[in-house]
């Protein structure tokens, strides 16, 4: 009788076979079948895992065709995580079997950390469950516990995808040998490459720098095996530092060959038909405010006054009308996912004759764009929003430098005098949007930025800050507005989107940041759930402390990174409830996609009928989010090389400094007026034994008493330079 209740429950819930997502599926193949989301709902629901065959029946499919398209299908859903596959060859839901789907984040030390795709907390990845993994890989982990330091456990399942292909290195191979090997650059990369055989060492020689392709995955009895495919130079040789960083975190920096066959499609000038059905805004002076460096100028404002508010129109180079799903060009941006900026040099995310010309906002020629247009009241308020698309022609390519000298009063050498109440009104709105800013409690980090300064032959000739004047604060306050405003308006309308989100601290960094601050007699309020208002708060009480920097540094240093995700979680920083990117789809795929949404939902779409499943918006965020990693770590690598070139002639002068960090190893310390920073190891902090404390952020002395702690003000000897390792050694004087 309780079986027979069993079976009837189960057959109550067995879902309809009208799949929702049919006719999205229609659009997208000639001969369509049951959708990711149909097959995993009815899996689900079925309770148990299936054969491919039993799955073909509860999902009606008999014909040979459409038995191998759910085939390849379920294949496919089990590379992406969302299937897993037993040893009995039944297909079950991944999030049944209580696994979990991420990127691994290998650490130089060996062990590493699975970064889910759900955005849950990180699992930790022991040394024993790397070695089945390269830094890179996406996997599926079981939950196994929670270790001595309350973190997450996990162990490895099955690795998903190798996110690894190539890996750049210095090559060995010593004479009488029969196996060669790779170390690799990227010291995330902890397992060395061995070399088989005279045809896959190549014409590589002993200390080149090289590329390898894997030819075989580590596993965990064995290294991983590979092939030399390209000897990039001599180790040491100039201009070698942005090459290998390329080639070590594996950006795509070579354009497919169908990529290139779609570029010389485009003309030079944009043909009059582009411009039906898009309004005609020739007439309005929209300017672009860019950098004396920049070459491609993505978006541009206009602001007037509207009533007792004003009506701000953000124009943006409308990618979206050249990049047509599903090409070449787009498959590739989508590969690259944003474009990278190293010093004096760029890997572009599309071709240059779209970033750098017909989708360029340049002064005095017609652009094709979509506009975000905002009326905003006199407290700042954005009441109406609206979009469309558009052909703008920019009055003025303006520089940051520019406008801060017109804010600041010098208007007689401007160029463009007719220009100057354009200027003026941006400027107003500018402040009022910044008050509001304000009053919601946004948090405003006072952080210095170096710039790089080259000379004739390529290398470094200084080191400068930065400085962001009110010109670049003008442009960020109006960006913002038009990323909120956009993520809002596709929200109302419910569609599938990548949001920008950044979460406030964990628990564990928050009690570590409360136990920070009652040791300075501080506070931040809201207890257990602070919002960005109290971190402002806390950062106003401070701002005149001796030690507001170190106050700061840590409160940073407790929030959680930026990511994509499909799922809202807001802004904690910007204090929005909900925050997406739109301002930049030259340079980032997450805006582009975008843009697809509202031009969607201009001609009259809906969600269910998006060309995006939420499976594929979902993978799309998580590969944008290593992307912007990857980046990350790239031009770090390039820049600490530099830095230490730049060092190499200057062992033994002596510099003051600021503790940049402390960590149980020694403290970093970053030299004034140069932006470098060293390490001084624990074992140079003579007559004394010295312990780490990390709640205080500090380094204890056992006898003296004497104590290293952040934002400590130093002096220091330049003791030694590391070219191969990237770092470099201080000693205190």
């Amino acid at each position: 009788m309780s079986s027979q209740k069993k079976t009837s429950n189960r057959q109550k819930k067995t879902p309809t076979n009208v799949d929702p997502f049919t006719e999205r599926e229609a659009q997208k193949y000639a001969k369509p079948i049951p959708s990711r989301e149909f097959i995993v709902q009815h899996l689900a629901e079925a309770g148990k895992p299936m054969t491919l065959q039993k799955i073909a029946e509860l999902l009606k499919l008999s014909e040979v065709d459409d038995t191998e398209a759910l085939r390849r299908r379920l294949k496919a859903m089990e590379r992406d995580g969302q299937l897993i596959r037993n040893r009995r060859k039944e297909y079950g839901v991944a999030k049944k079997m209580d696994l979990v789907r991420g990127r691994v984040i290998a650490h130089p030390n060996g062990y590493g950390f699975l970064v889910p795709d759900d955005g849950g907390t990180d699992l930790f990845l022991s040394e024993k469950e790397m070695r089945c993994l390269i830094h890179g890989d996406r996997a599926l982990v079981n939950l196994t516990g929670i270790d001595h330091r309350g973190r997450r456990e996990g162990a490895l399942v099955e690795v998903l995808e190798h996110g690894t292909q190539e890996i750049v290195g210095r090559y060995f191979h010593k004479r009488g040998q029969n196996v060669a090997f790779v170390e690799p650059n990227n010291r995330r990369i902890t397992h060395r490459i061995l070399i088989e055989g005279r045809k896959q060492r190549g014409k590589a020689k002993h200390g080149q720098i090289v590329a390898v392709r894997l030819l075989s995955p580590p596993t965990k009895y064995n290294p991983p095996f590979g092939e030399v495919v390209e000897v990039i130079g001599e180790h040491r040789a100039p201009g070698m530092e942005i090459d290998i960083a390329i080639r070590a975190h594996e950006l795509p920096h070579v354009w497919p060959k169908e990529a290139l066959e779609e570029v010389t499609e485009f003309a030079e000038e944009i043909p009059e038909a582009a411009f039906e059905g898009r309004e005609d805004m020739r007439d309005i002076p929209f300017v672009t405010i860019d950098g004396e460096e920049a070459y491609d100028f993505d978006d541009a404002v206009h602001c007037q006054p509207r009533g007792k508010g004003w009506l701000l129109r953000v124009a943006i180079a409308d990618v979206s009308a050249y990049v047509e799903t599903g090409t070449a060009i787009d498959l590739e941006a989508q590969n690259r996912s944003n474009s990278v900026y190293f010093p004096n040099q760029v890997v572009p995310m599309l071709p240059e004759v779209l970033s750098n010309q017909l989708c360029s906002l340049k002064p005095n020629v017609d652009r094709l764009c979509m506009v975000c247009e905002l009326a905003i009241d006199f407290y700042g308020r954005t009441r109406r929003t609206r979009f469309f698309e558009a052909v703008i022609r920019s009055a003025a390519r303006l520089t940051y430098t520019e406008v801060a000298e017109v804010l600041d009063g010098n208007e007689n050498d401007f160029q463009y005098p007719h220009l100057l109440p354009q200027i003026h009104d941006l400027y107003s709105l500018y402040q009022l949007l910044l008050n509001r800013r304000k009053k919601r409690g946004a948090i405003d980090f006072d952080t210095v930025e170096p710039s790089i300064i080259f000379d004739e032959q390529q290398k470094i000739e200084q080191i400068v800050p930065l400085v962001r004047n009110e010109a670049h604060k003008l442009i960020e306050e109006m960006m913002l507005a038009a990323n909120v405003a956009t993520a809002e308006w596709l929200t109302a309308r419910k569609m599938p989107l990548l949001y920008r989100v950044h979460e406030g601290p964990t628990a564990e960094k928050l009690t570590a940041l409360h136990g920070f601050l009652k040791e300075l007699s501080l506070k931040l309020w809201g207890k257990d759930q602070p919002e960005a208002r109290h971190y402002a708060r806390l950062l106003e009480k401070v701002q005149d402390r001796p030690d507001f920097r170190l106050i700061q540094t840590v409160l940073l240093r407790s929030l959680q990174l930026a990511i994509y995700t499909p799922t809202n979680k807001g802004h904690f920083g910007l204090a929005y409830p909900a925050y997406a990117h739109f301002t930049s789809p030259i340079r980032r795929y997450p805006d582009l996609l975008v843009h697809r949404a509202i031009r969607h939902c201009l001609q009259g779409g809906t969600a269910e009928d998006f060309s995006y499943t939420n499976n594929e918006i979902e993978l799309l965020a998580e590969h944008s989010s290593m992307t912007e990693r990857r980046a990350d770590e790239a031009t770090r690598d390039a820049i600490s090389w530099l830095k230490c070139e730049y060092m190499q002639d200057k062992v033994g002068l002596e510099y003051d400094g600021l503790v940049t960090g402390v960590t149980a190893f020694g403290i970093f310390v970053e030299l004034d007026g140069v932006f470098v920073d060293g390490l001084v190891h624990v074992t140079a902090l003579k007559e004394d034994y010295y312990h780490f404390d990390p709640i205080g952020h500090r380094l204890c002395g056992e006898s003296s008493g004497k104590v290293y702690r952040l934002s400590d003000r130093v002096r220091v000897k330049v003791v030694r330079v590391d070219l191969d390792e990237k770092k470099i050694d201080f000693e205190l004087v």
